[in-house]
């Protein structure tokens, strides 16, 4: 076992405990070897995250490895995009598989030979029933299927017929080579599941060399076995298909039978977590690509400002289950708050602004205030920001008519402005036609520096600025959740795309942000005081920034769990 978990003697999950459990009593001679073996056809979301942590969570806890195996048996959805994008996740997360990267296209000989072994052994057939037809013989939960008319084909014919699937001389579904095993079995994946058909689809990796191609339980119990893992960690959805993993390795001269064992998968409120769906949204333009920071896609939390250290941290969090359940997203936006106020630099921004005139402050005599980066992290110091006579304000700092227990600015009241002086609105200017206020005029006390009263007297209200001087116009990108319904994947007669939620995204033009922040490089992540966090956007150019919105500052789950506490 390894040094961390002896040293620590912590309770482990159940995967874990098994793992520790098979290395106390020598099993696998006292390896650990995992895999993550996604299939190439889309970008990796937040649910692959978890498996991401688990497969090279456990291989590092246990010293031992990982390897990152595509599974690329379908090449009408498979692309070398998807390649590219998998492996920078996984890197970005924070994890490496060294030399250990292996495609299941890599044993395509060795699993075409196990192939015919199993013809050999009179324990697969070709077959010649169509794709309905199969599923019509398949039979349902509560009744056993019917056998196919070309099961009992001789060794020699289905070794003939496959030989010629092989060379290309049948079209698409016009055969298939099926396991043989039992049509009256409780697990529908027992009767004769189809484990060859034929695809006149050039592979990315292979080219033309293949037309058919094994099915994905085939490849991925035999490339398991291939490669020696010690630990096959599905999700739950596999629990059904062990039966047939098992029944593939026994039946076949292998060296090595891995032991699989199924995890729930994650599921999260007002997201989708389909790889069909997502590419659904894609395609149809219901979001800007796989990396829209909407998206629960890995880019598209990298492209809104997540951490990696916080999926991990979150991953940890929710742990390893055996049954389904459905986790709040506010728990990830938690984890995500929790590592940013520690590493966030605090700047000031102001979304929707209105001009503030101060009256009596020297024409043309601006000056250098200083402000901390981050009270959490003192070690990041501090930074001079401009102040002038001229200064913009949040929109919905100013009240013509406040209410009851109202703080900010009006006329006549008096606020604290962040890191620089007391000020007093006096009047407003209108807009002559639309009557919308326009301009503030308000006078400074300069004995307040700082933001303190000499004289002892108490303002309740502190708010956020910039100055007009040297200000930043950008561009900024509000994001809500996707969905408003809190489980669209749930709906069954209705289309999920009608729950999408068309407040989703709000651009706001020409906001002021304070100088530090002009040549801010893409993906940094700051924290606009008292409004939120927001990282730069890959849109950003010079003299034309783009800041994406990563999460606000309001954290419900983390209050509600203080409490239960």
């Amino acid at each position: 076992m390894s040094e961390l978990h002896d040293k620590n003697n912590e309770s482990l999950d159940f995967i874990r405990q098994k793992v520790a459990d098979d290395l106390k009593s020598g099993k696998n001679n006292g390896k650990v070897l995992t895999r993550f073996p996604p299939e190439p056809n889309g970008y990796l979301h937040i649910g692959h995250a978890k498996s991401i942590c688990l497969n090279f969570g456990v291989a590092r806890e246990f010293n031992g490895l990982c390897n990152l195996r595509f599974d690329d048996t379908n090449p009408t959805k498979e692309e070398q995009e998807y390649v590219d994008s998998i492996k920078d996740a996984v890197k970005w997360l924070g994890f490496d598989w060294g030399n250990r990267e292996f495609y299941a296209s890599d044993y395509f000989e060795k699993i075409y030979g196990f192939a015919i072994e199993l013809i050999k052994k009179g324990k697969a057939f070709v077959c010649d029933l169509t794709p309905d037809e199969i599923r019509k013989f398949r039979g349902t939960l509560t009744e056993g299927g019917k056998e196919s008319p070309f099961r009992n084909r001789s060794l020699e014919e289905n070794l003939r017929l496959f030989e010629e699937m092989r060379q290309g001389k049948y079209k698409d579904g016009e055969k298939v080579l099926r396991a043989k095993i039992d049509m009256n079995s409780g697990n529908i994946n027992m009767r004769d599941p189809v484990i060859y058909r034929i695809l006149h689809t050039p592979h990315n990796r292979t080219g033309n060399k293949w037309c058919i191609y094994p099915m994905y339980d085939f490849a991925h119990a035999l490339s398991d076995s291939i490669e020696g893992i010690t630990h096959s960690l599905c999700t739950l959805e596999f629990e059904d298909h062990r039966p047939l993993y098992n029944w593939i390795l026994e039946n076949l001269s292998v060296s090595s039978h891995p032991e699989q064992t199924e995890f729930a998968r994650l599921n999260m409120n007002y997201t989708v977590m389909s790889k069909r769906k997502l590419l659904f949204l894609v395609e149809k333009g219901l979001v800007s690509g796989w990396d829209d920071p909407r998206m629960p896609t890995i880019v598209g939390m990298r492209r809104r400002g997540y951490l990696p250290q916080s999926i991990r941290n979150f991953c940890d969090v929710i742990g390893i289950a055996k049954r389904e359940n459905v986790i709040d997203i506010e728990l990830l936006e938690h984890c995500l708050r929790e590592d940013l106020n520690k590493q966030a630099l605090r700047v000031m921004g102001v979304l929707r602004p209105i001009k503030v005139v101060i009256d009596n402050y020297p024409d043309n005599n601006g000056e250098e205030l200083e402000a901390i980066n981050n009270p959490e992290d003192l070690s990041a110091g501090t930074r001079k920001i401009k102040f002038s006579k001229v200064i913009y304000i949040e929109r919905d700092d100013f009240s013509e008519n406040p209410p009851k227990n109202y703080f900010r600015l009006s006329v006549g009241a008096e606020v604290r402005l962040r890191y620089a002086y007391f000020i007093k609105c006096v009047s407003i200017i209108k807009d002559d036609k639309t009557g919308e206020i326009v301009e503030l005029h308000c006078t400074y006390d300069p004995a307040t520096k700082g933001g303190n009263s000499p004289d002892g007297r108490k303002v309740k209200g502190t708010i956020h600025w910039v100055s007009s001087d040297n200000c930043v116009a950008a561009e900024v990108r509000l994001y809500d959740r996707l969905f408003t319904k809190e489980n669209p994947a749930e709906a069954k007669d209705e289309d999920f795309t009608s729950f999408l939620n068309d407040k989703s995204l709000e651009v706001i033009k020409n906001c002021k942000l304070e100088s530090s922040l002009k040549a801010a490089p893409k993906g940094a992540v700051f924290q606009f005081e008292r409004l939120g966090y927001f990282c730069v956007d890959p849109d950003s150019q010079p003299g034309s920034m783009v800041f994406n919105r990563t999460v606000t500052l309001k954290d419900t789950w983390g209050k509600i769990n203080q409490k239960q506490k």
